[in-house]
């Protein structure tokens, strides 16, 4: 009985060894939010089952040692509550990758979902299918697992992440008939939904967007403790692709995401960079989202 204890045991670490994320999960309420014991308690079985749906799934092919698995966060705001194991929110998600032979920990994806609207009863199980629309929750879970490894794999190789990409938008064409917003291109709100955030990076237009993924993290990133100038410097060349994104795309939801996920990164990356690197780099980063230049402005500080 120990032996095949010891067996099954084995078995399930290996097992392990081939899920691709390791995903935290938090689930909150709007504080003015009356919520009935019974929504509590399916919540609380909500977390669970969104914590095991997401980390336990083989989302690919390819083998992930534990080590090597991707960390992201989902946390969900449920903002009401329109009956009994139903819930109208947002959802946060966000994904990181550790630099090169450092402790150091770069975010990569950090996305609010503004459209999320989902059904669960105790007891549910989501079950993924590809090319099969099942329930809401199921699907946008599903397309953020997807396209946080598209995006995880794109740091690592020039467009390595396609067929992630691609695996997430099938998602998206299966939800479009789903009661759910967040699936359509002609959404009150503007392009900031599921569609446009893979439709913008399937698309030949933000391929310069994608080569700057690719050169920031193999380029810079992972130079950043052998060699910091030359990171520095390899960032910078790689953040003016994102000029060719701004005159075509202006304010897309894909370009807006990555400069803003990358600012405070690099304040403290340029803290000690000469001045004119400063400067450069504050006048193109406010070149690609004006809107936030007095923000930018503070890498001179």
């Amino acid at each position: 009985m120990k032996l095949l204890l010891s067996f099954l045991f084995t078995v399930s670490i290996l097992g392990l060894k081939a899920q691709e994320l390791n995903c935290t999960v938090t689930i909150v309420t709007d504080a003015n939010l009356e919520v009935s014991t019974n929504d509590k308690d399916i919540i609380d079985q909500l977390k669970q089952t969104v914590y095991e749906f997401m980390n336990n799934t083989q989302w690919t092919k390819d083998k992930f040692k534990i080590e090597e698995r991707i960390n992201c966060n989902i946390q969900i705001q449920i903002q009401s509550i329109p009956s009994t194991g139903n819930f109208v929110g947002s959802m946060q998600v966000q994904s990181t990758r550790p630099a090169l032979n450092s402790s150091y920990n770069t975010t990569v994806f950090n996305f609010q979902d503004d459209n999320v609207q989902f059904g669960f009863q105790r007891n549910a199980i989501l079950n993924y299918a590809p090319n099969q629309f099942r329930d809401n929750l199921t699907s946008i879970l599903a397309f953020y697992a997807y396209f946080i490894i598209g995006m995880d794999y794109d740091t690592f190789s020039l467009k390595g992440g396609t067929p992630y990409f691609n695996e997430a938008q099938n998602i998206v064409a299966n939800a479009q008939s789903a009661a759910g917003t967040g699936w359509k291109s002609n959404e009150s709100g503007g392009k900031r939904n599921r569609y446009w955030l893979v439709d913008n990076i399937l698309q030949q237009l933000f391929e310069p967007l994608r080569e700057c993924t690719y050169e920031y993290h193999r380029k810079g990133v992972d130079k950043m403790y052998s060699n910091l100038d030359e990171a520095r410097k390899n960032i910078y060349a790689a953040m003016t692709k994102l000029n060719r994104v701004a005159s075509t795309r202006p304010n897309s939801v894909n370009l807006l995401n990555f400069v803003q996920a990358k600012s405070l990164e690099l304040k403290n990356l340029y803290e000690d960079a000469e001045i004119k690197e400063k400067q450069d780099l504050v006048n193109l980063m406010s070149r690609i989202d004006p809107a936030n230049a007095s923000k930018y402005e503070q890498i001179l500080n």
